[in-house]
């Protein structure tokens, strides 16, 4: 109700929801001069969303972006008491990059609901990015297509434009090239957060330092395996869980070595196969279907690894409101 005691129209507001990923296939290449690693990598966007409310304010400058967490949101109060709410956080860069473009931008106040873990190795500060470049797109009216988008988000890092394109791909260079995969059946999966983060550059950082060491070997990376392809194209989980993996799991487990002992459990109580996602400590589990991963998160809550069951592929950001 305004000053005159009439009914205003509220604000335009957008919502979207965006994936969290797992790499079913992750290949490292040794430290490259330019600071960053070669990958093969296979995304799978699974069905753990982040949400992002963009809702317009009118009465300030366009250059005006505030950020909060929304109550509904499923981690620890611990977890999401270190997000910054300020301009560290990839949805006030996402944010501005589409303001530089549209022609009547607003400021905005974007809501997060969280629910991908953090520093959990499955993009969910990217998710978050991508909801954004979404919401702020449809809300300033700029008709950007996915695909300059996807520029935009590239800016912000190599996971964004995956998590606006959701399904399967993979990623090549530094996971920044994209290619679709076919993968038209989910499968089932079974993900353990941890009640910690890992920090990507560090857990990278681990790596190289192990392979300088000589404790594990450094490829360079070509394409990612033909086996892992084939089986995400027939949906077949049986035929994937042997081409799991993941170049990172060691140096995730060097730092956290209580992941050894979950993935252990898991594989003890039926799963096809487990690795640790991305850069971790986010764990996934390979389930043979739905009930099979209904009663494998039962089994691994039960000795004190809660887990969460989900699909995959899922589409990408998309508007829910």
């Amino acid at each position: 109700m305004n000053e005159a005691g009439l009914w205003a129209p509220a604000e335009p507001r957008v919502k979207v929801r965006a994936p969290g990923k797992i790499n079913a296939f992750f290949q490292v290449g040794p430290l490259r001069e330019d600071g960053y690693h070669a990958v093969a990598s296979t995304y799978l966007a699974v069905s753990l969303y982040e949400e992002v409310a963009a809702t317009a304010r009118a009465d300030t400058l366009p250059t005006d972006i505030t950020v909060s967490i929304h109550p509904d949101s499923s981690l620890s109060p611990e977890q999401l008491a270190g997000i910054p709410l300020d301009g560290k956080n990839l949805v006030v860069k996402a944010a501005r990059l589409v303001a530089d473009i549209a022609e009547n931008p607003s400021g905005v106040h974007l809501e997060i609901t969280k629910h991908v873990p953090i520093a959990g190795g499955m993009g969910g500060g990217s998710a978050d990015a991508a909801a954004t470049l979404v919401a702020c797109d449809a809300l300033w009216h700029t008709g950007l297509s996915r695909e300059e988008l996807a520029q935009l988000g590239s800016e912000l890092g190599a996971d964004v434009p995956f998590a606006l394109m959701g399904g399967a791909a993979v990623g090549l260079g530094i996971g920044d090239e994209l290619t679709a995969a076919l993968a038209p059946t989910p499968l089932h999966w079974v993900l353990v957060p941890a009640d910690f983060g890992l920090s990507t550059p560090v857990v990278y950082g681990t790596l190289d330092t192990l392979r300088a060491a000589g404790s594990i070997a450094a490829p360079v990376p070509g394409q990612v395996e033909a086996g892992v392809l084939t089986a995400l194209r027939a949906g077949d989980a049986k035929a994937l869980a042997p081409w799991l993996h993941n170049d990172l799991q060691a140096a995730a487990e060097y730092l956290a070595p209580s992941l050894t002992e979950v993935l252990a459990a898991g594989k003890s109580l039926g799963a096809l196969a487990g690795l640790v996602s991305g850069s971790g400590p986010t764990l996934a589990f390979l389930a043979a279907d739905a009930h099979h991963a209904q009663l494998l998160a039962s089994a691994l809550a039960e000795l004190g690894h809660p887990g969460l069951p989900v699909e995959g592929p899922v589409h990408g950001a998309q508007i829910i409101l």
